[in-house]
């Protein structure tokens, strides 16, 4: 009899050390799995294919936004149509009148600055918009704001006046999109906020080089950057150079470069 209870009592103990054990794994698990879910990892979306220098196109679900097209319609025949045109200045490497009348613009919302807008010629397009610097539009649910660009060095005055051209700041799912257009480190470049993608330009004489665009791209920590519009009179702008110097100070920043040209 006594060994009976003693054996009763062994049993009762290793059953409830066996219940306190899966219940502390089960807790470990629901904790594990709410760690889990609370942190879910972002992947972009957004399609990035360049076309030549200035011109690329950008699709994120249903929008395709076809930026500075030039180039006739071959250099565009492998895309989607497009939903939106941005226009930055109005230099023939950004504006071609013979570009645009030759896309299908049918559902296309072309923004553009005042001075694009006085040369171009009426367009089959759904809708043609003008934006000033600093203003803000919503198409197809983006935004799209207009940031200034222009030149500061004096011997580069002549290229572009501020107020004529426009980069662009677009909201795509989320992301902040920054497209500099032909421009050097300027204010409103270095004190932009929550960029996640930047196309920044770097070409002689008409914008900045290479150490104006890092030390503006270190100053605004866009989290990638991408070199464009980098061929001058004198060739092409060091790009490797440029992505040494960013990485050299912030290594969170990432370089991509693209095949532009």
């Amino acid at each position: 009899m006594k060994n009976t209870i003693s054996l009763l009592i062994l049993t009762l103990l290793i059953f409830s050390s066996c219940k306190n054990e899966s219940k502390t794994n089960s807790e470990t698990a629901i904790t594990t799995e709410a760690n889990t879910a609370a942190k879910p990892e972002i992947k972009s979306s957004l399609k990035i294919t360049p076309i030549s220098h200035a011109t690329m196109v950008l699709e994120y679900e249903d929008t395709v936004i076809y930026t500075d097209p030039v180039g006739g319609a071959d250099a565009f025949k492998d895309q989607k149509k497009p939903s939106i045109i941005l226009i930055t200045d109005i230099h023939g490497d950004h504006l071609s009148t013979e570009t645009l009348e030759s896309l299908d613009l049918s559902n296309a919302v072309v923004v553009m600055p005042k001075a694009v807008s006085e040369k171009l010629p009426e367009l089959n397009a759904l809708e043609r918009i003008v934006l000033d610097n600093g203003k803000t539009i919503t198409v197809n649910k983006h935004t799209i704001e207009a940031i200034p660009m222009y030149n500061l060095r004096k011997e580069a005055l002549k290229f572009h006046d501020k107020g004529r051209g426009n980069g662009y700041v677009i909201t795509l799912g989320g992301e902040r999109i920054y497209i500099s257009g032909d421009t050097e480190d300027i204010p409103e470049m270095r004190t932009l906020k929550n960029i996640d993608k930047a196309f920044v330009c770097m070409n002689l004489p008409y914008t900045m080089p290479i150490e104006s665009a890092a030390n503006a791209v270190l100053e605004f920590k866009p989290k990638q950057v991408y070199p464009y519009h980098f061929r001058g009179t004198e060739g092409f702008s060091d790009v490797a150079l440029f992505k040494t110097i960013v990485n050299n100070s912030n290594k969170n920043i990432e370089v991509i470069q693209l095949k532009w040209y």
